[in-house]
């Protein structure tokens, strides 16, 4: 029996569900979702195995114009995506804001990999939106496939998940049977801190925060976790810790309740903030918290 296996590549601009049809296609919660942008600041990949078939899905950061070095990595992974794809997914909506001004239409239209547009969101729209959307589309890129899904609601992701079946290689599996995903727990434990973050903090704050895993140590009923939020301005430490701490607390017992989902245990969770001055545009910072 042959086999087939691949890398879907998922591209796009920031706020079109990238990360929400992600976890959808993969079935778990992989990439950290928010409503701001850069939400995604790696690229992280989710495999999806069958009996005949491995799925390796990455999740790039929304297309942005870089404005420090943090962006500048970011936007290397999305163009990374383009090297290695067997597939590329790329997902817009039917704002009409996520389009073509982005710079990468003519990658699209030009790369040797299989392209499919994935039209999110159809269930804030209408029929005739939705057509008129799918047109337009179809003239940008003629050799694509258009396929109208919502990733929130799993909207005709039978189809597009058979689509990329169909258009997978013959290769065998990439990554062992049992593998979900190439990144370690911690990096997930350190993303759903951040994601608190995005959530509960406004303005500057959650793009200047990166988190850190500084102890993980785990026993068959507890799991010990000390993170580090790091922030570029002492102002922006006092924002994070709150009135009398409140502030951090909320956010820590909301990150505590998640991380105890994903790994199936307790977590006893204790966060530091710390200013480290313009991480954000140091190599030697970036490259130690794990961007290229």
């Amino acid at each position: 029996m042959s086999h087939k296996a691949g890398f879907v590549n998922i591209i796009g601009n920031p706020n079109v569900g990238k990360s929400t049809l992600m976890n959808a296609l993969v079935g778990e919660k992989l990439s950290i979702i928010t409503s701001k942008a850069q939400t995604t600041r790696h690229r992280i990949m989710g495999i999806v195995n069958g009996d005949d078939f491995q799925i390796v899905y990455s999740d790039t950061p929304g297309i942005i114009k870089p404005g420090y070095l943090l962006q500048e990595s970011m936007m290397k992974y999305v163009s990374s995506a383009f090297l290695d794809a067997d597939i590329i997914l790329y997902v817009t909506d039917m704002t009409g804001k996520s389009g073509k001004s982005s710079g990468y239409l003519e990658r699209l239209k030009t790369t040797q990999a299989p392209v499919i547009v994935a039209l999110n969101k159809i269930d804030k729209s209408d029929q005739a939106s939705v057509e008129l959307s799918f047109d337009l589309w179809k003239s940008a890129l003629p050799d694509a496939e258009i396929i109208p899904v919502s990733a929130l609601h799993k909207g005709n992701l039978t189809y597009l998940f058979d689509r990329i079946i169909a258009l997978l290689p013959e290769n065998p599996p990439f990554y062992p049977k049992d593998t979900m995903t190439d990144k370690p727990v911690k990096f997930f434990v350190s993303e759903i801190i951040r994601e608190k973050i995005l959530v509960n903090y406004r303005k500057e704050i959650p793009y200047s925060v990166q988190v850190e895993i500084e102890l993980f140590k785990e026993t068959d009923r507890l799991v010990h976790v000390e993170g580090i939020i790091y922030v570029v301005r002492e102002s922006q430490k006092g924002i994070i810790i709150g009135h009398q701490g409140k502030a951090l607390k909320k956010a820590a017992t909301q990150a505590r309740i998640d991380i105890e989902k994903f790994l199936g245990k307790k977590v006893y969770l204790e966060l530091f903030v710390k200013v480290k001055k313009d991480w954000r545009d140091k190599a030697t910072f970036l490259r130690g918290f794990g961007y290229q």
